[in-house]
């Protein structure tokens, strides 16, 4: 059985400011070693389980953040942009469950560093009437190639969001969410034990786990953070204008609709 662990920084235990997940500086070193040690607990929990492989994939920002020395020497790990399923790649070789740890609200959510995709670009994604943050967006990714999502790890608010649309998952709660930038964490080493044994647990379960499928055809309604953004997106013919930060795009599947949404955020840089 082969596991992809999914893994984010924002929901790590121990994170509550963007200065922990930019490079550049001590706060940052500290907490990515956090969120390393945090995919390995989940790794070592999946192998515990039964696994017989497990794929650690780098899903935050650059996705050069994970320590691969900090590493379970089993697993394999997943790193670089850019890359067509971003913080799915991996499914590609054939997966038999998703965990999803370090992850966070939405964007305009309530929990913790909460954003989409980017929190300068996008300030709300709609897709086919579902308002979606990234585990929403990428649990339907998962779905699409038959993949259940069988754990997810992060704050409180993250898991209020998605425990409905992810009907069949495990959760894990590190935080509770006070606000943006402020909540009540356990501890690093805490947090790893739990998570460790929510991933060996969650493993007898992935037979009767389902996916989260999205039925295409796939229209996504994208709220933008100014009027100059989208100016920007429409120059893409595909792209539609709505309102002033309003516009919309349609494709025939979520995949499309993910690569959409992160070459537009690539493109957003440029009015930085």
């Amino acid at each position: 059985m082969r596991i992809l662990v999914s893994t984010d920084i924002e929901g790590v235990a121990g994170v509550f400011h963007a200065e922990q997940t930019r490079p550049g500086n001590p706060e940052y070193e500290r907490a990515r070693l956090w969120m390393t040690q945090e995919a390995n607990a989940a790794a070592l929990g999946a192998f515990e389980g039964g696994a017989s492989e497990v794929l650690v994939n780098d899903s935050h920002g650059n996705f050069r953040n994970l320590l691969p020395d900090h590493l379970d020497a089993r697993v394999r790990c997943i790193q670089g942009k850019p890359r067509y399923l971003g913080m799915m790649a991996g499914l590609e070789q054939g997966c038999d469950a998703v965990f999803m740890i370090g992850y966070h609200s939405r964007a305009q959510g309530r929990g913790i560093l909460a954003h989409t995709i980017s929190s300068f670009a996008f300030a709300r994604v709609v897709i086919n009437d579902l308002e979606l943050g990234e585990p929403g967006l990428y649990a339907a990714l998962a779905g699409e190639y038959g993949v259940p999502v069988a754990l997810g790890t992060g704050d409180n608010r993250f898991i209020e969001e998605n425990t409905d649309l992810l009907a069949t998952a495990s959760w894990f709660q590190t935080k509770e969410a006070f606000g943006l930038n402020s909540g009540c964490s356990l501890t690093p080493a805490a947090a790893q034990a739990a998570i460790r044994l929510a991933a060996k647990q969650a493993m007898p379960r992935i037979a009767s786990l389902k996916p989260f499928v999205i039925a295409p055809p796939i229209n996504c309604v994208l709220t933008v953070t100014s009027s100059g953004m989208a100016d920007l997106f429409c120059q893409l013919p595909s792209i539609e204008r709505v309102s002033g930060v309003v516009v919309r795009f349609n494709t025939d599947k979520v995949e499309s609709a993910v690569r959409t949404l992160n070459s537009l955020s690539a493109m957003s840089t440029m009015l930085r």
